[in-house]
């Protein structure tokens, strides 16, 4: 096998689609279709379904794409590695982050970063957890800040705060003037919350089984629309504390939970066997002191 093969074989597996490969590696599709063929007569077995105009991985495929995902990474390893050595201060930095975090936690360690490394191109991405524990698996992501804990082997983490959910309510609720709720009553007002396949959504749920109750949401939307149904007055919402007080939102009312009050941890995940360089070890430090 030729490194520009497994180059070529890496695009195709990522857009299942011989143009727009071509074109991310900047070569014309004939060439990327010769590449494929070659590797494919090299291995012995072919690695893609070619079905009308779709494209899919055969199970040789899925094994190969496995170990050239690690090939790619000890490579990425062994240039970072090099880079810290010569003290050149430059490279790529990508993170992945839970929306809610963006906001209100990154920009201040984001701007003291790039004080110290101008140099280095950062990424910063607003993600799912489950997407930054994929992004990190798959070595798209370096550095990912998500809900804790992570339950596997090959991460590492990080705690950086635990925060309190609390409840936001129109500003004509019932419940605006409170300032605490007990949690039970949940189950008695119109509710809006993220969909389901959100870990902070399954947090809410895990709270309000614990306690004997089931929530059932007028509409389940994603974040970025739960403020403005509340803020219309189609419900109350769950959100963490430190990211309604950053939104400043004055058609809303912010009402501390009890019995329990549910939390949420944050920490900073990163893949255990990924090369640590200089930089990636200053936006820790960064993320750390902003949140101590």
């Amino acid at each position: 096998m030729e490194f520009r093969q497994l180059e070529c074989f890496m695009a195709l597996c990522k857009e299942l689609h011989f143009t727009r490969a071509a074109e991310s590696l900047n070569m014309s599709q004939p060439s990327l279709s010769q590449q494929i063929k070659n590797l494919e007569s090299e291995v012995g077995v072919p690695l893609f379904d070619r079905i009308g105009k779709k494209t899919a991985l055969t199970e040789a495929g899925k094994v190969l794409l496995v170990h050239s995902q690690r090939i790619f990474h000890e490579i990425e390893q062994a240039e970072a590695a090099l880079s810290d050595l010569n003290g050149l201060r430059r490279g790529r930095l990508s993170i992945g982050s839970l929306l809610t975090c963006i906001s209100y936690l990154l920009p201040a360690a984001v701007f003291k970063f790039k004080h110290l490394y101008p140099q280095v191109e950062l990424s910063v991405l607003g993600l799912r957890t489950g997407d930054i524990r994929t992004g990190l698996l798959e070595n798209n992501l370096d550095l990912g800040i998500a809900f804790l804990p992570v339950d596997d082997e090959e991460l590492e983490t990080i705690p950086l705060f635990t925060e309190e959910l609390s409840l936001a309510v129109p500003l004509d609720h019932p419940f605006s003037k409170l300032k605490e709720v007990d949690m039970k009553l949940l189950k008695d007002i119109p509710i809006v919350l993220l969909p389901k396949n959100y870990f902070l959504r399954k947090l809410i749920d895990q709270y309000c089984s614990e306690i004997g109750i089931t929530l059932k949401p007028t509409i389940e939307i994603t974040m970025e629309s739960l403020i403005q149904m509340v803020s219309a007055g189609i419900g109350a919402t769950i959100l963490p504390i430190r990211y309604l007080t950053y939104l400043k939102n004055r058609q809303i009312a912010t009402v501390q939970l009890i019995h329990p009050t549910p939390q949420r941890e944050i920490g900073i995940i990163y893949r255990k066997d990924k090369y640590m360089c200089t930089a990636t070890k200053a936006f820790i430090d960064q993320l750390t002191e902003t949140t101590s």
